[in-house]
């Protein structure tokens, strides 16, 4: 009997110990397929990299691995840094307070830079630019952001600075809370204006893109709203892994790699 508890105490350590090594910095971040056999890394050879994968080109789901541009620019990140990356896919919203509680490293989800982010977190250099655009029925009266003003209710994306610039006051160029729909991803937003719930929905080109290829009867519209550079969001306190990404997507940006990846995604029209 003696001999049955010791060996079961040594199952039990064994477990608690396979457990501690499934994830870094306490969290328990999805695993995109790119990370290494469970407890073949110590926490600080993953690199957790949050993200919202809704939003092609840049991040999506395809045969149940995160893919895209940020994807595969963090990928290579990882490489540089010598560190195995691992991604975890959620809400916009919850990118910045995973960051923040120490549940991500990084967060790469084509996020602009803005005031009220960087009041939580660092950003890195800009990767990439996007262009905000709007996304309207084929028969529709919009033809320009000036439209937008005549009581029109525009789709967003939740926590997006698309939603951001929308719901600004008319004074800072926006249109109002009151006029804006928040959706937790671009494809609610788009199935909200097959059904007219909303008028319009704006949000990154690339993307747009994506949904009125795959929806008929929609369209965008060739007025540009915003035009705006992506950044990696990192946690305020950690200047050391700022160094490091950064110096990594000069690396990035000096070989080819960066441009190879976002041409990959990307054809010029």
């Amino acid at each position: 009997m003696k001999m049955k508890k010791i060996l079961a105490l040594a199952a039990a350590a064994a477990m608690m110990l396979s457990l501690a090594a499934c994830g870094s910095n306490g969290g328990s971040a999805a695993d995109n397929g790119q990370s290494s056999a469970e407890g073949e890394t110590s926490g600080d050879d993953v690199l957790i990299m949050a993200t919202n994968a809704a939003f092609p080109p840049y991040e999506y789901v395809e045969n149940n691995e995160v893919v895209g541009i940020d994807a595969e620019i963090a990928q290579a990140i990882a490489e540089d840094l010598g560190m195995t990356l691992q991604i975890d896919d959620m809400d916009f919203d919850s990118i910045i307070p995973a960051i923040t509680t120490g549940k991500a490293d990084i967060g790469v989800a084509g996020m602009t830079v803005t005031e009220e982010r960087l009041q939580n977190v660092s950003f890195s250099d800009s990767y990439a630019t996007g262009v905000q655009v709007i996304i309207v029925p084929e028969d529709s009266d919009i033809t320009s952001p000036d439209d937008l003003a005549n009581d029109k209710m525009i789709g967003v994306q939740q926590g997006t600075t698309g939603h951001i610039y929308c719901a600004d006051t008319p004074e800072n160029g926006g249109f109002g809370e009151e006029h804006v729909a928040a959706f937790p991803n671009g494809a609610s937003a788009v199935e909200a204006l097959k059904t007219g719930k909303v008028d319009c929905v704006v949000i990154d080109n690339e993307p747009a893109k994506a949904f009125v290829e795959q929806n008929e009867g929609l369209k965008i519209l060739d007025t540009e709203f915003v035009v705006e550079d992506y950044a990696i969001a990192i946690a305020k306190d950690n200047e050391e892994l700022l160094e490091k990404v950064n110096a990594s997507l000069a690396k990035l940006k000096e070989d080819g790699t960066l441009q190879q990846i976002i041409d990959k995604y990307i054809t010029a029209e």
